[in-house]
This record gives C-alpha cells, structure tokens and sequence, in this order.
C-alpha cells in the first residue's frame, strides 16, 4: 500500500469512545485516532517504539512519571516499554501515531473488526 485514502479503512475502537484506522506496512504502523472529549486511552505498555502528533483538540498526556497537557501540534515521542496513557480534554481530538514494528493486537483488532462485517 503506496497511497492511502483513511476514509476507504474501517475503524477499531480498542476502547469506549476511541477510533483508530491502522494502515501499515513492513515495519511501520500509523494509527489515526479519534477521541471523543472525554475519552481515554488508559496507562499502558507495550515493546513497540511510539510517536506522535496531535492534529486536533487537547489531551492530557501521561508519558512514564510526567504528565501535559497538549495542544494541537504538539509532538511525542514514546520509549518501548515506557507506560503512558492519554485523555481528550476540552472536545474532540484527532492523532498521529506511528508505531515501528508492526502491531500485532492492532492487526487482531482488525482481523475481528473484518470478520463482524464480513
């Protein structure tokens, strides 16, 4: 996959009110988020390198023991095996995440969400 249109890939939602459309390829995985205000990705990790931008709205951001609050613009970047969790704040927010490798549980998400519409 060369070109990628986000409308033509069905979104997960890994948890309530959080969206993700995971295009990928050999060893790099974006993740398009959408939070609803309100929503919340709790603290977690995983041995996958992780970046970021926020492309709209505001999060409060936990990444290992510092916590922001971030506007649209802002840039992360996560450690493997760091934990980190994030919350919209103040409306509605849309991500960019990038991810290297691969994420399996994103591709099992997937794999489920394409078996229910099938």
């Amino acid at each position: 996959m060369t070109f990628i249109d986000l409308l033509e890939i069905p979104s997960s939602e890994p948890f309530p009110g959080v969206r993700i459309r995971t295009p990928y390829g050999q060893n790099l995985m974006f993740s398009y988020v959408e939070m609803e205000e309100g929503a919340e990705v709790p603290t977690h990790t995983h041995f996958h390198e992780q970046g970021g931008i926020l492309l709209e709205g505001q999060i409060r951001m936990t990444i290992g023991s510092e916590t922001r609050a971030l506007k649209e613009g802002a840039l992360y970047l996560i450690p493997p095996n760091t934990p980190h969790g994030a919350l919209a704040i103040k409306g509605p927010v849309k991500i960019l995440d990038v991810f290297t490798p691969i994420r399996d549980d994103y591709l099992d998400l997937m794999d489920k969400r394409t078996k229910r519409e099938g």
